[in-house]
C-alpha cells in the first residue's frame, strides 16, 4: 500500500510526500487534495495583483497598463513550462498508482533536464526579440519603457518558474500538495514586502514590482528543490549530476502528452495575446480595464486550476490502479465544487463592480469602463466553472490527441474566430474582443462532457 500520511516524520527529518488518492470519499480527497492548491494559486494570484494595485497606486493608470501587458509577456514565455509539468504530474501519479517507483525517479531526473534547457533557450530568444513581442502587443507608446523594464526583469527569472513548476509537479504528482502551497507562501510574503518597499519608498515603480517578483520566486524555489534533495530516497532519485539527464523509458510517454499540453497552451496563450493586440489598441484606459479585470477572473481560475489538477491527479492514480469506477465520481464531483465559489463571485462582480476595479484604480475613466465588462464576466465565469472537470478527465486519462483538439479548438478557432466575427465583422468593438475570449471558454465543457459520457477514457488502463 503506497504512503498516504503525509505529516508522518522519518528520521532524519524526512517526511512522506507520497499519497494514495485511489482511496476514500471522492468528494472529500477531492477536496482535501484541491485545498492546498487553491490555496497556492490564491497565494499566487494575490501576490500578482500585488504588483498591479500597487504599481496602480503610486504610478498611475500607466504603470497599471504596462504590468498588465508585461504579464501578458510573462504567460507567453512559461507556457512551456505549464504543458510539460502537468503532463509531468499526470504521468508521476499514474506511476505511483502503478506502484512503478523506478520509473518516478526517472520523470524527475528528465524533468529538471528539460525544462531547465528549455528555461535557457527561451530566456536567450527572448533577449534577443522581446521589443518586437511588445510592439506586436500595441502597447501605446507612453508605456513602453515602463512595460520594456518589467518584462526584461521578469524574463530573468524563468529559470525559477520553470523550477518551481517542475518541483510542484513532481510533489503533487505523489499526492503532495500541501508543500507547493507552503512555498507560494514564501514567495507571496517577499514579494508583497518588496513590491511596498522598492514601488513606494523606492520610487523603482514597475521594475520593482518585477523585481519583487523574481526575487520571490528564487527563494521559493531553493526550498521547493531543498525539500526534494532531503526526500530523495522516497522519490528514487539521488541528485548526482549524473542522473540529470533525458531517460529513454520516460521521454517517449513525456513528449507524447506534454507536446499537446504545450501546443494547448500555446494556442490558448498566443489567441488570447491576439486578442489582447487589438484591445491594446484602444488605449491605455482599455488594457487597464481588460488586465484588471483578467486579474479578478483569476480568482475563480485558482479553483477552477487546483480543481483540475487534483482531479488529473486522481483520475490517472484511479486508471493506474484499476478503478475506473472512481473517474466518474471525480469529474462530476469537480463539477459543483468550482460552481459555488463562481456564483459567489459573478453575485460580487455583479453588484459591485466599481467597488473591485476600484481596488487598482480610481481612475474615473476605468471605472466607467468596467461596468461594462460586467456581463463578459459572468460568462468568463460559467466557462471557469465547467472547464476543469473536463481537463481532470482528458487530462489524467493521457489523451493527448483530445488536448490537440481542445488547443486548435478553444484557442485558435473559436477565441481568434469569434473575436475576430464580433469584433470586426459585427462592428461590437472592444465588446466583441471581449465576448469572442470568454465564448471560447465554453469549448473545453463540451468536448470534455462527449468524452465522458463516450467511455473511450477506459483504453488508458494499464493493460
Amino acid at each position: 500500500m503506497l504512503m498516504s500520511d503525509m505529516k508522518t516524520r522519518r528520521p532524519g527529518g524526512q517526511e512522506k510526500i507520497i499519497r494514495d488518492l485511489t482511496v476514500g470519499s471522492v468528494p472529500k480527497t477531492l477536496f482535501t487534495f484541491a485545498l492546498p492548491l487553491f490555496l497556492s494559486g490564491l497565494l499566487q494570484m494575490v501576490y500578482n495583483m500585488v504588483d498591479m494595485i500597487v504599481v496602480g497606486r503610486f504610478v498611475g493608470t500607466a504603470g497599471l497598463s504596462a504590468v498588465a501587458i508585461g504579464g501578458e509577456v510573462l504567460q507567453l514565455i512559461t507556457f512551456v513550462a505549464m504543458g510539460f509539468s502537468n503532463a509531468g504530474q499526470i504521468l508521476i501519479s499514474r506511476y505511483v498508482g502503478e506502484n512503478r517507483t523506478d520509473l518516478v525517479g526517472e520523470m524527475v531526473g528528465t524533468l529538471f533536464t528539460l525544462l531547465e534547457s528549455l528555461a535557457v533557450i527561451i530566456m536567450i530568444v527572448f533577449l534577443f526579440t522581446y521589443q518586437d513581442i511588445i510592439r506586436w502587443l500595441n502597447t501605446p507608446d507612453e508605456i513602453w519603457e515602463y512595460t520594456r523594464q518589467y518584462s526584461i526583469t521578469c524574463v530573468y527569472g524563468v529559470v525559477f518558474i520553470y523550477g518551481y513548476n517542475l518541483v510542484s509537479a513532481i510533489l503533487r504528482g505523489m499526492g503532495d500538495s500541501r508543500h507547493p502551497f507552503l512555498f507560494i507562501a514564501i514567495a507571496s510574503v517577499i514579494n508583497i514586502v518588496l513590491d511596498l518597499l522598492l514601488v513606494g519608498p523606492l520610487h523603482m515603480g514597475p521594475l520593482g514590482a518585477a523585481l519583487a517578483t523574481v526575487i520571490g520566486q528564487a527563494v521559493s524555489f531553493f526550498f521547493a528543490l531543498r525539500l526534494l534533495y532531503r526526500n530523495r530516497e522516497q522519490i528514487h532519485f539521488d541528485f548526482h549530476p549524473s542522473h540529470f539527464r533525458i531517460y529513454r523509458s520516460v521521454i517517449r510517454p513525456l513528449l507524447s502528452l506534454g507536446i499537446p499540453m504545450v501546443i494547448q497552451s500555446a494556442a490558448i496563450t498566443f489567441s488570447m495575446l491576439f486578442v489582447n493586440a487589438y484591445v491594446n489598441a484602444y488605449g491605455t484606459v482599455a488594457v487597464a480595464v481588460t488586465g484588471v479585470a483578467r486579474k479578478l477572473e483569476s480568482m475563480i481560475g485558482v479553483v477552477s486550476q487546483a480543481i483540475s489538477s487534483a482531479g488529473g491527479a486522481m483520475v490517472a492514480q484511479a486508471l493506474g490502479a484499476r478503478k475506473t469506477e472512481r473517474v466518474p465520481r471525480v469529474v462530476f464531483h469537480a463539477l459543483w465544487i468550482v460552481a459555488v465559489p463562481a456564483a459567489v463571485f459573478a453575485l460580487i462582480t455583479g453588484f459591485r463592480p466599481d467597488w473591485l476595479f476600484g481596488l487598482f484604480s480610481d481612475d474615473p475613466a476605468v471605472l466607467a469602463m468596467a461596468v461594462s465588462y460586467v456581463p463578459v464576466a459572468m460568462v468568463q465565469y460559467l466557462g471557469a466553472t465547467l472547464r476543469p472537470a473536463s481537463f481532470a478527465l482528458i487530462n489524467g486519462s493521457g489523451n493527448s490527441r483530445m488536448n490537440l483538439a481542445v488547443a486548435l479548438l478553444d484557442g485558435i478557432a473559436c477565441r481568434i474566430g469569434l473575436s475576430l466575427l464580433l469584433g470586426i465583422v459585427l462592428s461590437w468593438g472592444i465588446s466583441g474582443f471581449w465576448y469572442g475570449n470568454a465564448l471560447s471558454g465554453l469549448v473545453p465543457f463540451l468536448i470534455g462532457s462527449a468524452y465522458l459520457f463516450s467511455g473511450r477514457w477506459k483504453k488508458a488502463v494499464t493493460k
